[in-house]
């Protein structure tokens, strides 16, 4: 074979290859164009039935993970004497002032994971009342606690949900969750798990 005719022969089966691939991309690309636009152009089909609706609503759940449990309790009328009695209730539940953080923080079940007992109101950052810090009254304090890594470990949220209710009974105030709507059964029933 010379090379004139072998140039000729890779030349034709260049070409034949190059149909070959133009052939093949029209038998499956064009289609799928063709299928997306069909689908586009068509309307979804009209379910002329209502889906019936539910007759009683799903009790909540908590799906979002919580990284921390937030109560607040404001005082109705916060002055001295609610000082004072927020002392004496610190005292009785044994807290310790975190100078650091400039917190309470109350052992509970598990000291490991201490109750967080702040300020209510910004900056959160509550005088040691146990060492008679002069301040202005306390108009509410926040409860935080960190949920448990397993559910069967959840006595804190029990103290924790026991120790809130104690101080909305003692100062008469309102209750409020971490969203500052007024708590509820079924937010203490989330927060215990």
């Amino acid at each position: 074979m010379d090379s004139h005719s072998l140039s000729v022969l890779l030349a034709f089966a260049s070409l034949v290859l190059g149909i070959l691939a133009a052939a093949i991309f029209v038998y499956i690309v064009v289609p799928r164009r063709r299928r997306a636009k069909a689908k586009a152009a068509t309307p979804p089909p009209v379910n002329k039935a209502p889906p019936p609706e539910p007759e009683t609503p799903p009790a909540p759940k908590q799906t979002v993970k919580v990284k921390q449990h937030s109560l607040f309790v404001i005082f109705s009328h916060p002055d001295t004497t609610t000082d004072e009695r927020l002392t004496e209730w610190l005292r009785n539940k044994g807290a310790s002032y975190d100078a650091v953080k400039k917190v309470f923080l109350i052992d509970g079940q598990q000291p490991s994971n201490p109750i967080t007992v702040a300020n209510a109101f910004l900056p959160g950052e509550i005088p040691d009342l146990l060492r008679g810090e002069s301040h202005e009254p306390i108009r509410g304090v926040s409860l935080l606690v960190k949920p448990p890594l397993h559910k069967r470990r959840n006595q804190q949220m029990h103290v924790y949900v026991a120790l809130a209710k104690e101080l909305h009974e003692i100062f008469n105030g309102d209750m409020l969750n971490a969203d500052r709507e007024p708590a509820t059964e079924s937010t203490y029933t989330q927060i215990i798990g």
